[in-house]
């Protein structure tokens, strides 16, 4: 009888995990990733198949593992956020033993009643037809007997494994078993077979090139839904700049920044951060992917600089600004700051479809290095030096550095536009000049004929900030007790 409670109770929670109406109603559509199957499958090269692999959980510590994060490529193809998964997309239908014709198939986790007691609901194969579209969709045990001849086709299209996908021994359907069940199917060479054998011969029609090109080519453009998700990113992500820009005082940390940018993301029910964020008070900010965030006490003298983006509904913001602490630019810092921002309008003069990332990188570096000479930080325009090293501009979307051609833009891309510059201490020049980091960076939607700023929301010119710095801010009485 006992027993028979539990099993009820147990059945009654997963229903209600897997039936729960108190989600967003804002998620990309079945018919979405349907659409984008579509497009793949017209892409895919004759006679082929096209194998993709859900994330791998990751643990952090122990018993405890990293929040779970969906592989962007297999949620812009399906929509389904659970581990232990394989998609299959055909370029031509494909006929069952049972006379069943279809052309793609979806491996799934199956439902548990003890595992979405702990872990939260599963959708199971009839989960996926029903809520996502995919019709042929099965438990992930029946993968290793699914009978497909995988060497009639010509081309067999996955990313190569790297080997970091953990052995659960206690299961034998979870990712790591699906992984190797593949390997098996398509005559995957061993190590040892791999050794030996030269590409060309260990290839065959296993294709690990041309995936990444064809997905790059439809995430780079952004249809109408993924640009409302986006702009919805951006614009949280530009209201948590402003509010840390009214709230931010001298003695603040580090850490204090960060946690008002995040609870701003929250608030607007972002689910995460798209990339570890970035806040890098004085020195701190030369260091390009500075994550510690650490520093207790920001001094008034310092500028800080502010890398961080809200994701929302998958898709990512990135924006960053600099302000001084003070509120107010010192004379040393203004001329930086304003420097980096000429050189990022002119990057925008330029930016419109048929220019490339390098075009408006080379811009960048001229306006920059011109005005370092003009400053006396560098000897002259030609001068190596470390003070601007990286590009302008990279995509935005499902990743922070989304796929998508670099080569020529095309209309609706979304991408950056990011110069910098670093002096950090003991560079080779003045020392009123070192410590002074600035990066001003924007989000940008390709239009017909040039750029819409997406992230016009939050300040970047010097008046700008300033004013906005001397608002009374909604965290001024936000006062919390004392720890001892």
């Amino acid at each position: 009888m006992k027993l028979l409670l539990l099993m009820a109770c147990l059945l009654f929670c997963v229903e209600g995990f897997s039936q729960d109406k108190n989600v967003p109603a804002d998620f990309l559509t079945p018919d979405f990733h349907k659409g984008r199957r579509e497009k793949l499958r017209e892409t895919l090269p004759p006679n082929s198949v096209a194998v993709f692999f859900a994330n791998p959980v990751r643990n952090r510590s122990n018993d405890v593992d990293f929040v779970y994060h969906q592989d962007p490529d297999f949620y812009y193809l399906t929509g389904y956020k659970e581990t232990d998964a394989v998609l299959l997309i055909f370029k031509d239908k494909q006929t069952a033993a049972n006379g069943t014709v279809y052309s793609e198939i979806i491996f799934v986790r199956p439902r548990n009643a003890n595992e979405e007691l702990w872990n939260g609901g599963r959708l199971g194969k009839e989960g996926v037809r029903s809520a996502l579209g995919l019709n042929q969709a099965f438990n992930n045990t029946d993968f290793k007997k699914y009978n497909v001849d995988f060497a009639k086709f010509s081309n067999i299209l996955f990313y190569d494994f790297n080997n970091d996908v953990r052995d659960d021994a206690s299961d034998s359907t979870d990712l790591y078993s699906l992984i190797e069940q593949f390997k098996v199917k398509v005559n995957y060479p061993s190590k040892s077979t791999a050794l030996n054998v030269q590409p060309e011969q260990k290839k065959k029609n296993l294709n690990t090139s041309d995936l990444d090109n064809l997905m790059s080519g439809l995430r780079g453009v952004k249809t109408k839904e993924e640009l409302e998700l986006i702009r919805k990113a951006v614009n949280i992500s530009c209201t948590a700049q402003r509010e840390v820009m009214k709230a931010i005082k001298p003695g603040m940390s580090e850490r204090e920044i960060q946690g008002i940018h995040e609870f701003v993301f929250k608030k607007y029910q972002a689910e995460d951060v798209g990339y570890p964020s970035i806040v890098g008070a004085g020195n701190n900010g030369c260091i390009l992917h500075y994550e510690d965030n650490y520093k207790p006490l920001i001094t008034s003298s310092e500028m800080i600089l502010m890398d961080l983006g809200a994701e929302y509904r998958g898709y990512t913001a990135d924006i960053t600004r600099t302000i001084p602490v003070s509120g107010k630019f010192s004379p040393e810092q203004k001329l930086i700051y304003e420097l980096v921002l000429k050189a990022q309008e002119e990057a925008m003069k330029i930016c419109k479809p048929g220019i490339a990332f390098q075009d408006m990188t080379l811009v960048t570096q001229a306006v920059i290095n011109k005005g370092l000479k003009e400053l006396g930080i560098l000897k002259s325009e030609t001068e190596r030096h470390n003070y601007y090293p990286h590009g302008c501009c990279h995509h935005i979307g499902l990743d922070v550095h989304d796929k998508g051609a670099r080569m020529r833009l095309l209309e609706n891309m979304v991408i950056t536009i990011e110069p910098g510059i670093y002096i950090p201490q003991n560079s080779p020049c003045d020392k009123r000049w070192w410590g002074i980091a600035v990066r001003i960076e924007d989000d940008f939607l390709i239009t017909k004929t040039g750029v819409d700023q997406l992230s016009k929301l939050a300040p970047r010119t010097v008046d700008d900030i300033e004013a906005l710095m001397k608002e009374p801010s909604a965290l001024d009485d936000f006062v919390l007790p004392e720890l001892h």
